[in-house]
């Protein structure tokens, strides 16, 4: 496998990590006001493909945290005490994960961009 390709490969796998990775944080603001949602979080782990380190989106993950108690005696899956389970999204935290998932998609979309530029046109010098 050439430079080329393993650059190309390596920007490829990271910007099907990140997509995964807005994927998630979308899901998590979409949901931050649904009873009982916990926060969804996907991990990077690295895997070795053809001598090249790549990298790849994990298994999802649930906060673990607790769920917040909101007293609302008036809604409909409110207890006996008129507390339900809320969610434990924090939409300050998934919109400074979105900025940085965003960041890092745009910086590695650059990458494969100038990494394809630049191997066209060592193709096109070595044609002539």
């Amino acid at each position: 496998m050439s430079d080329f390709s393993k650059s190309l490969a390596v920007t490829a796998s990271a910007l099907r990590a990140e997509a995964a990775r807005l994927r998630h944080v979308s899901e998590n603001i979409s949901n931050a006001d649904t009873p009982g949602y916990r926060r969804k979080s996907v991990p990077f782990e690295t895997v070795q493909k053809d001598g090249t380190d790549l990298v790849q989106a994990g298994r999802v993950r649930l906060d673990r945290r607790a769920l917040p108690r909101i007293y609302d005696p008036g809604h409909p899956i409110a207890d006996a005490s008129g507390y339900y389970a809320g969610s434990n999204v924090d939409l300050m935290v998934e919109i400074a994960d979105a900025r940085e998932a965003q960041r890092s998609y745009e910086a590695n979309l650059k990458m494969f961009d100038q990494t394809r530029q630049m191997s066209a046109s060592l193709m096109e010098l070595l044609r002539k």
